[in-house]
């Protein structure tokens, strides 16, 4: 056994494997890095363009955003239950701790590897930001910045999935799977050095 992680307690496990220097830690960080910044540069760009008036909008439109990323919450779960159970999970369910802001999608006793645990984890942050990427192509005017306030906030709120798929990375010497034990609300992560071919 590689690691036994309390699904109550998921904060340290995040911030640890989000500060590990992997990937997916980088991938997390330079992708919400690069969000934010293009939002400073276009609020910029509209104030010199339009004036503060505008700016106003463009902030009320953002907040909309915001508020479109919580409430696609309940979808990001259900595409980690779809994504289990395409690898094969059969008993699937869903978890959450209001108290500590933790949603999560289980799969009870489901053995997953590295590739099909990568397959899960990946899945709603990549459907989600390409619907996002794709609105921001034909929302007119500051609708725009609704479009893209959800896909700020929303990758933000991927940090769960980035630290899981920086586990697996950071354990690359070894093949990893790991399960859930719903019942006892914990997973658990196995490992074995890789072998020589």
């Amino acid at each position: 056994m590689l690691d036994k992680l309390e699904l109550d307690d998921l904060l340290p496990f995040v911030r640890k494997y989000l500060k590990e220097k992997t990937f997916f830690s980088f991938a997390y960080l330079g992708i919400n890095l690069l969000l934010l910044f293009v939002i400073v540069v276009k609020l910029v760009l509209l104030v010199q363009s339009e004036g503060n008036r505008s700016l106003d909008s463009a902030i009320t439109h953002l907040s909309i955003g915001l508020a479109v990323a919580f409430a696609l919450l309940p979808l990001h779960e259900y595409i980690h239950v779809l994504a289990y159970r395409s690898q094969g999970a059969k008993n699937t369910s869903y978890d959450v701790n209001l108290k500590k802001f933790i949603f999560m999608a289980l799969a009870d006793k489901f053995v997953a590897s590295k590739k099909e645990f990568l397959n899960v984890a990946i899945a709603p942050f990549a459907v989600i930001s390409l619907v996002c990427l794709s609105a921001l192509l034909f929302l007119p005017g500051n609708y725009f910045y609704i479009a893209l306030g959800t896909l700020l906030t929303h990758s933000a709120f991927c940090s769960g999935d980035f630290a899981l798929m920086s586990y697996f990375e950071f354990h690359k010497d070894k093949e990893v799977v790991t399960y859930d034990d719903v019942a006892n609300k914990v997973a658990y992560f196995y490992a074995r050095e890789k072998r020589a071919d």
